[in-house]
């Protein structure tokens, strides 16, 4: 029997409550790579489909992008605990070689043509939204990936609207790294991990500014243990007419 934190399914609990994510009739998608954050994401809202007095339906999809993969013991482990699954073969990998140029950055190329066979089969399915494994660690350091790197301030919002209409969700969003990383050891669950980056078979350039930003925030939270209490308080107090864009000045601000 998998055993969910209550700090957990309090912290999904109020996310849902507070955003809407997830309401009466809904069909959701949920990308499930087998990792640590999507295996927690499903049990989560495994769990919220039996405490809800709502109804909704969600299956779990993995995406392999052609390198023989070997995730049947991902569909094994949804059925043991009674969750729709279904896996869909590419070959983003072979396109890969195609593509993507020697020395190059190759996390966005497989990150958007994942996603974008998620969206089309959700479409194809008839589902209304796509449910991802985002946590508050992963918004925070895209926060500060952007911040630092792309002259942008811009992270991950719960939920938002996709240009061909599907809505994407982040149940997880609120929830800390190291506590699906907790979930995923109590229960001894079988996760894939960075073995499966197919980045391993390319000789490419591997991404830095992730890996950077990480060990930038750790030293801050090792200085400050409340940051990432304050950084998402911060996220929910957008003072936006105290920066330099003119649509945004306030002449009162002082």
């Amino acid at each position: 029997m998998i055993s969910l934190s209550k700090k957990i399914s309090s912290v999904v609990g109020r996310t849902n409550a507070n955003y809407d994510l997830i309401k009466e009739g809904d069909r959701i998608l949920v990308g499930f790579s087998g990792g640590k954050d999507s295996t927690t994401l499903i049990h989560a809202l495994n769990r919220l489909k039996r405490v809800t007095p709502f109804n909704f339906e969600f299956k779990a999809v993995t995406v392999t992008y052609g390198m023989g993969e070997q995730v049947e013991f991902l569909s094994k482990h949804c059925a043991e605990h009674g969750i729709d699954h279904e896996i869909i073969d590419t070959q983003i990998y072979e396109l890969a070689g195609e593509k993507i140029r020697k020395n190059s950055s190759f996390c966005s190329f497989f990150s958007r043509m994942r996603r974008g066979y998620l969206y089309s089969t959700a479409i194809e399915q008839g589902y209304n939204k796509l449910a991802l494994g985002h946590h508050l660690d992963d918004a925070i350091e895209s926060f500060f990936m952007n911040f630092l790197y792309n002259g942008a301030l811009r992270s991950m919002p719960p939920k938002y609207k996709a240009e061909n209409g599907l809505e994407v969700i982040r149940p997880l969003i609120f929830c800390r790294e190291r506590q699906l990383r907790a979930f995923a050891d109590a229960n001894e669950l079988l996760v894939i991990g960075d073995e499966a980056c197919p980045a391993m078979r390319f000789d490419i350039k591997m991404p830095h500014a992730r890996e950077n930003t990480k060990k930038l925030l750790a030293k801050m939270e090792e200085d400050n243990p409340q940051m990432f209490v304050s950084m998402k308080a911060a996220f929910n107090n957008l003072q936006t007419s105290t920066f330099f864009d003119k649509d945004f000045l306030d002449s009162e601000v002082e």
